[in-house]
């Protein structure tokens, strides 16, 4: 064998070493990618069964928590659309109707089924996507534009 079939030999197996390589860190990653949703891009794009985040404001009078004590039923609204949600387990202390949401889980039988809730954290703060979510909504309201315009009448 010439040198030269030896180096295309040793350059193919490394690059065979290389996509194989790829193909795993990709299909590793895949299981962990958790994509975001708000309730008008449900209405426009099938997300299959896999879990997402979905994302929006807690519309008002639609918490209800169920006989059994653990399970609670609630509708994420963007103001365009709504999904109602149900959740088993402790909801987060900041969880309150009108406040922003994250909640992570999948679609079943119409009806978000969320493992995972998350409350914003603060007066101020709204998770990025569902800032952004509400913003192409057209409703976003900044809390710090309420608080400079307080400020400046003061």
């Amino acid at each position: 064998m010439t040198r030269k079939k030896r180096r295309l030999y040793m350059l193919g197996l490394a690059l065979l070493g290389l996509g194989s390589a790829t193909a795993l860190a990709l299909t590793a990653f895949q299981d962990n990618i958790v994509f975001f949703y708000s309730p008008s891009q449900l209405q426009t794009q099938q997300v299959g069964d896999r879990n997402f985040r979905l994302g929006g404001l807690v519309e008002e009078g639609s918490v209800k928590k169920q006989p059994d004590g653990v399970t609670t039923v609630f509708r994420v609204t963007d103001t365009a659309h709504t999904v109602d949600v149900r959740y088993r387990g402790q909801l987060p202390d900041l969880f309150r109707e009108g406040q922003g949401v994250v909640a992570e889980g999948r679609m079943t039988g119409g009806v978000f089924v969320a493992r995972e809730v998350l409350a914003k954290h603060d007066e101020n703060y709204m998770p990025p996507e569902v800032s952004e979510a509400l913003k192409q909504a057209g409703v976003y309201k900044n809390p710090a534009d309420s608080a400079t315009k307080t400020a400046k009448k003061e």
